[in-house]
Parts: C-alpha cells; structure tokens; sequence
C-alpha cells in the first residue's frame, strides 16, 4: 500500500496578481499619458520655455566734455543718483578766468556801440545845423550879390558870405561822413531795443555762451537717474576729454534678452505675453512682460569670429536668437534686478493677432536729430548775455527844454 501524499495543486494567485500589476502599470501610463495630451493640448502648446535669458539695460558711460584735474568725486559704487545731480567736479579756475573776459569784453562791446548809436543822433542834429546855416548863407549871398553890383553893400561884406556859405558847407560835407562812417559801425539799427542784433555785439555775445559753456563743462551730471557702478576716477587724477569715468545704471529701464532656439520662433508675435522668474528671487516671484522685438541676428552672426560653415566638415548647430523682453514697471520696482541676472522665461503664444508675425515691417528711418537749444548751460549763458546787455546799455539823459 502506498502512503505517499500527492504534491499540492499550484496556486493561481501570483499569475493573477502579475497580471493585474502589469493592467495598474498600463492603466497609469495610459492615464499619465492622457494627462499629459490633455496638457500638451490646453497649455503646453502655447507655450514656449527658456533658461537661457539675461537681464540687460543700459549702461551709461559718464566722460567728460573737456580736460582737467579732478577736484572732487561726489559719488561712490552703488550710490543712487537722481537724474541732474553733480558726480564729478573738475578745477574750473582757468575757465573762469576765461568767462570774466568773455564777460567783459561783452559789457566792453555794448558800451561802444551804444557810444556810437548816441553819436549818431549827435551828427544827425549837427547835420541839420549845418544844413540850415548853408541855406541860410545862400539865401544871403543871392540877396547881397544884385545890392553889391550897384554898390549899395561893400564887396567884401559878399566876399564874407561868400567864404562862410563855403566854410559852412565844408562842415556840412564833414558831419555827413562822420554819419555815414558811424553808421557802417553801427549798421541798420532802427532802434535802441536792437542793439542786441549788433555783429559786434553778437560775437561777443557767441564768445561769452562758449566761455559759459565750457565753465560749466567742468562739473559732470548724471543725464539719468540709476545707480553708479565702475568708478574709476580719483580726486587729483588729470583726465582728458572722452576718459570714461564712471557709469550710471538706470535700474528702472531694464529688459530681458531671452535666447530661444529657433524652432520656437515660429508662434511668437509681438506683444504677446511673456511670464519670467528670477534665480535671484526664486520661482515665488514672477514678473510680467511682453515681447518687444527679435535681434536682427543670431548671436554668432554678430560674434568677433564668425563661424565658416563653407569650410571642412559641417555639423549643423542649432542657432538661438535674441528675443526682447519689457518688464512691467510695478514689478520691477517692487522687486528690483541687476543687469547681469539669470532669468526664466516662458511666453505664451495664444495671441497670434500680428499677421506678420516675426517678420513684421521694419520700422521707418527716424528723422534726423536736430540740434536742442534746450540745453540747461546754453540757456543759462544766455540769460547771462541778456543781463549783461541790459546793465551796460546805459541809455543817455533826455534833453531838457
């Protein structure tokens, strides 16, 4: 008789919980996959994703117009400035030296002409004098002639009158070119408020602005309101004209440059919204911007060594291009950037509405820049002149009856 046991039956359970394993993985991959289709659809499409972006702005070199030696530095690195505030003092004496002579030489200028315009109306009265003494001489002379023929008036009573009406007219003939001679100084003044119209008086005027102009030269302003960085210059230091001394930052005028590959520019348009983060803020902190522009180049078109495609073997490179970023002014003033800062972006493309697109028209030639007479130095010189013109044009006393 046998008494071996026959060997259990085998266990369905592990197949069964394989199987339902390997249904849990595919179940959650097809899920995974649904959700990320339905992501891709509704917002991943319409987005367009890059680290590579920087903080840019501008960078305003401070230099100055004229050489000199440094007599004072207002400012150091980091300093906030307000837009005309004094950063740099340079000795003005020889410049001032120089505006008190321009100065002078002006109050100088107008004295004489107004000497010269007083004359005239002197020779004008000395002129119609003279001109009614010869009248009055001819008619005497053609009076006493016909009497001396018949001897009733002595000959030399005419011979008298004779040389008068000639001495008279003589001086008449002499005050009429010294008027015409002090006119030719004066020029065509037809009043005493033109005396500023003087040649003269203009070019010592022009003379007295550039000696102002090159005065007030001697001191440098911030143009902007920002932040000093790469101070370079001493007290004592001599600097020639065009020396960089120092630049100013205009914090609140910053952009980004955002480096996408260019296989994403295809949906970008101008305007659209652009969402960034700082690494200097973290990922909590985000700004808002639009799309500005794109560069005109790719960053190796404009490199100092342009890659040769043309020459040995080519691998193809993928090329990014540089696209402008404006930053919201709230939140650049509520969280602050530094040029040089690595930023995230991300833009949304939903908004297709410019047609051209990326390749939109260039904007027109702007018209030529004309000179501003606006300029603080140039006004104030003028001012200046006009003070000058007006203490020294001493008008004479009326002539009392």
């Amino acid at each position: 008789m046998n008494n071996e046991t026959p060997p259990p039956a085998p266990d369905p359970a592990p197949g069964r919980t394989r199987k339902r394993a390997l249904m849990g993985l595919a179940l959650l991959f097809l899920g995974g996959a649904a959700a990320y289709a339905l992501y891709w659809f509704g917002v991943a499409q319409w987005r367009e994703f890059t680290d590579d972006a920087y903080v840019a702005g501008h960078i305003v070199q401070i230099t100055p117009q004229v050489g000199g030696t440094v007599r004072a530095v207002r400012v150091e690195d980091t300093d906030a400035v307000a837009a005309g505030e004094i950063l740099v003092e340079l000795d003005d004496a020889d410049s001032r030296v120089a505006l008190e002579a321009a100065e002078a030489t002006l109050a100088q200028t107008v004295r004489e002409v107004r000497a010269l315009t007083v004359n005239n109306k002197v020779l004008r009265a000395q002129i119609a004098a003279r001109q009614s003494d010869v009248d009055r001489l001819r008619r005497d002379l053609a009076r006493r002639e016909p009497i001396a023929a018949l001897g009733a008036v002595p000959k030399e009573d005419v011979d008298h009158t004779r040389d008068a009406l000639t001495a008279a007219r003589s001086a008449l003939t002499a005050a009429r070119e010294q008027l015409a001679a002090n006119q030719a100084l004066t020029g065509a003044l037809t009043s005493d408020a033109e005396i500023h119209t003087h040649p003269r008086i203009k070019q010592a005027a022009a003379r007295v602005e550039e000696a102002w102009l090159a005065w007030s030269r001697s001191r440098l302003y911030a143009p902007v309101a920002g932040q000093v960085a790469k101070r370079t210059v001493q007290v004592g230091q001599r600097v020639a004209a065009g020396t960089p001394l120092m630049t100013v930052i205009p914090l609140r005028q910053l952009w980004v440059d955002a480096n996408f590959k260019e296989g994403q520019l295809g949906k970008m348009r101008l305007g659209q919204p652009v969402t960034l983060t700082a690494d200097f803020y973290g990922t909590q902190i985000k700004y808002r911007g639009r799309v500005a522009g794109l560069a005109a180049g790719t960053g190796s078109a404009f490199a100092l060594l342009p890659a040769q495609n043309a020459t040995g073997n080519w691998i193809k490179v993928v090329q990014r291009l540089p696209v402008r970023v404006t930053l919201h002014p709230d939140d650049l003033a509520a969280h602050p950037l530094r040029i040089g800062l690595s930023m995230q972006v991300t833009v949304d493309t939903h908004e297709r509405d410019n047609a051209n697109g990326n390749d939109a028209p260039l904007p027109p030639e702007a018209a030529p820049a004309e000179a501003s007479a606006s300029h603080p130095a140039l006004i104030a010189a003028r001012a200046r002149v006009a003070d000058i013109i007006r203490d020294n044009d001493i008008q004479p006393p009326a002539p009392t009856r």
